[in-house]
């Protein structure tokens, strides 16, 4: 593989590389990188939108590259001020580990055991004292720290901001000089952070490490963020069925977002697929191919082809009219709740009804029951969408 294809491929799922020639340099370095990322020390329940990152972590373990997974239990006692005004309760030492341990079940599933190094930022800050923190603030101005985007909304609001939140991006930034990171790893909203650990690298006479930032996935609505809270989410724990048929419900456009950033198969592969369907070919067997590598990945293969086969036996039987009816329905701003859907699409007499119904798990999309109240759906989809055994109607969602 030339550099010039180790970059496009690397490239692929960020949002960011700063700097790409640094990049480019490092992996000319006959060793090891070390490549950090950090996590919440709270017991994870890990979506696909959390894989894109650490997906990335497995790509450099498959060039040969170490993986830093750190549980930052130290800066947990600080929380990362992000305009919350929840605080977050400190954790015991015993609750960290085992949250550790919950993280460990769930990201080995992606990431190679013997390339990753969980590791604690409690190990090297709980040694801290006093002068050590003061010499580590000197270390940035506030000036800099007023740069970052919460900071300086609120500062310009004059709403408070409390000094010890200021020690969160320096706490992670020295997570980086005492790991000598070579690459960090975060989401976009962790930008400002993770060129606080590139300037205090600089500062204690270390290479600046490259900073990787990747973007937030969208749920299954297309729109918000992928979340728990907002119902729109795939769980990578979640049974096999279930995965198969919330993939299936994506639509036709998102397919190919959650391919760029989910997907591992090479970037040409997903160039053909991307031309079959635009020559003729059914999006919906292209998503077959996304909803089983995914499956694959965190049940196997078997339980990926029995998804698959379970799926489409769902979708034949139920009796469903031979002359089914095609409807459109307008989704104003971009999604639709699904309960509305169904009255907008004559499936229903009214929202409370498909609410209802909703409630009763009566309601099947592509033959996979949904009984999710919350439930929205993106404009670009389309669906054979059932109520019961006798209402059925193939629904567009237009904008």
């Amino acid at each position: 593989m030339t550099s010039h294809d180790l970059l496009a491929e690397l490239r692929r799922g960020t949002d960011e590389i700063l700097v790409e020639e640094e990049l480019l340099e490092r992996l000319k370095l006959d060793r090891p990188l070390r490549i950090k990322a950090g996590f919440d020390p709270t017991a994870p329940d890990l979506h696909l939108g959390h894989t894109v990152l650490i997906n990335k972590l497995r790509q450099f373990q498959d060039l040969g590259h170490e993986v830093y997974f750190l549980i930052g239990d130290f800066t947990g006692m600080i929380g990362d001020p992000t305009g919350k005004n929840v605080t977050r309760k400190p954790l015991t030492r015993e609750a960290v580990a085992e949250n550790a341990r919950t993280y460990k079940e769930q990201v080995f599933r992606i990431l190679d055991p013997a390339k990753t190094r969980v590791v604690f930022n409690s190990d090297w800050m709980g040694q801290f004292g006093a002068a050590d923190l003061i010499q580590l603030a000197s270390r940035h101005t506030v000036a800099r720290m007023l740069e970052r985007d919460d900071f300086h909304k609120r500062y310009a609001a004059n709403q408070s901001i409390a000094i010890h939140e200021f020690l969160y991006p320096l706490i992670q930034g020295y997570d980086s000089v005492e790991l000598k990171a070579d690459v960090e790893l975060g989401g976009t909203d962790q930008k400002f952070n993770l060129l606080v650990g590139r300037q205090l690298q600089h500062s204690y006479g270390q290479p600046p490490q490259v900073v990787m930032t990747v973007p937030i996935l969208e749920g299954l609505d297309g729109v918000q963020k992928m979340s728990k809270s907002l119902g729109n989410y795939i769980g990578i724990q979640e049974p096999p069925d279930e995965m198969f048929g919330k993939v299936m419900s994506v639509s036709d456009d998102l397919m190919w977002r959650y391919f760029e950033l989910l997907s591992f198969r090479p970037l040409a592969e997903v160039r053909n697929l991307r031309d079959a369907a635009a020559e003729g070919a059914n999006p919906r067997d292209i998503k077959f191919e996304l909803a089983e590598e995914l499956i694959t990945r965190f049940h196997g293969a078997e339980a990926a082809t029995q998804a698959r086969e379970r799926f489409i036996a769902r979708f034949r039987q139920g009796a469903l009219p031979e002359d089914l009816p095609e409807r459109d329905v307008v989704a104003e701003g971009g999604t639709i709740p699904l309960s509305t859907l169904l009255r907008l699409g004559g499936l229903v007499d009214s929202t409370s009804e498909g609410i209802r119904m909703l409630k009763q798990g009566a309601v099947r999309i592509d033959g996979e029951k949904v009984d999710d109240q919350g439930r929205v759906i993106a404009a670009g989809t389309e669906a054979v969408v059932q109520v019961g055994k006798r209402r059925a109607a193939r629904i567009r969602v237009i904008q």
